[in-house]
């Protein structure tokens, strides 16, 4: 009986405990797969990771720079002893952007500070590239027409259309978006030439990417803008590949 006294007492007088995780809970936010990559964004699953519930606003900027503590939360993620730029709290679970100057390495140490309470360090994977497209639901990719209406099955693209997609770990920029900044223009991806958009598993043709880099105004986000093909079947499986990375199948485009 008497731990459970002790943790009767310890809730009665408020004390904390310090955040709980492991390397297979840090994961890509946009695969769920645990291998990061510099400059994507990544989600922790947990518990005590925080007291409350935060979004970044526009607000928490300092000087245009990204917050790597969200105000009042008094959470950090340090990224090999770098603090990372940090999306959402809760005690459950933390999206944060992994630094984008982590280059060369095949793996990093994450470690979660709560206050003056620190989780486990833990080891996780580390790739240059790691493609993963944003997604309604499990099935449904996040695609948009140009003018930002979300495409969906109550409203599906068609052959011909333009549409922009998502995406996150698609690498280094031309310019590259410098630590803790937002992308301030359009700047496409370093291996552009070595980038491809498959529909059923083959690539569309390469005039049709009509624009693939870094989303203006954001850190971390990555846009397609597609061409869509006239012969393009209907709710085709759609994946990224670079350099020889592809984003994970199972996810289709709303298209009748």
């Amino acid at each position: 009986m008497l731990p459970w006294i002790f943790f009767w007492l310890a809730f009665c007088c408020g004390e904390r405990f310090a955040p709980q995780y492991s390397a297979a809970t840090v994961v890509h936010a946009a695969t769920g797969l645990p291998i990061l990559a510099p400059n994507a964004f990544a989600s922790i699953y947990g518990k005590e990771l925080a007291y409350t519930k935060r979004a970044i606003a526009s607000t928490d900027l300092d000087g245009g720079l990204l917050p790597t503590v969200l105000p009042g939360t008094g959470v950090r993620v340090l990224v090999d002893g770098l603090a990372a730029p940090i999306w959402y709290v809760s005690p459950t679970q933390i999206n944060f952007l992994v630094p984008g100057n982590l280059q060369n390495k095949p793996s990093v140490r994450i470690l979660v500070s709560l206050d003056a309470r620190a989780g486990p360090e833990v080891e996780c994977r580390l790739v240059p590239l790691a493609p993963g497209l944003f997604a309604l639901d499990p099935e449904t990719v996040i695609a948009t027409r140009l003018d930002g209406a979300i495409i969906s099955d109550a409203s599906p693209a068609a052959p011909g259309m333009d549409i922009v997609l998502y995406a996150t770990g698609l690498g280094p920029t031309i310019p590259d978006t410098p630590y803790r900044q937002l992308a301030r223009a359009a700047a496409p991806l370093l291996h552009r030439p070595d980038f491809q958009v498959l529909l059923n598993g083959s690539p569309v043709p390469n005039d049709r990417i009509r624009y693939a880099g870094a989303a203006p105004q954001f850190a971390g986000l990555y846009q397609i803008n597609l061409w869509l093909p006239e012969n393009t079947p209907a709710n085709p499986e759609i994946q990224l590949r670079i350099n020889g990375a592809s984003s994970p199948p199972g996810l289709h485009l709303p298209l009748r």
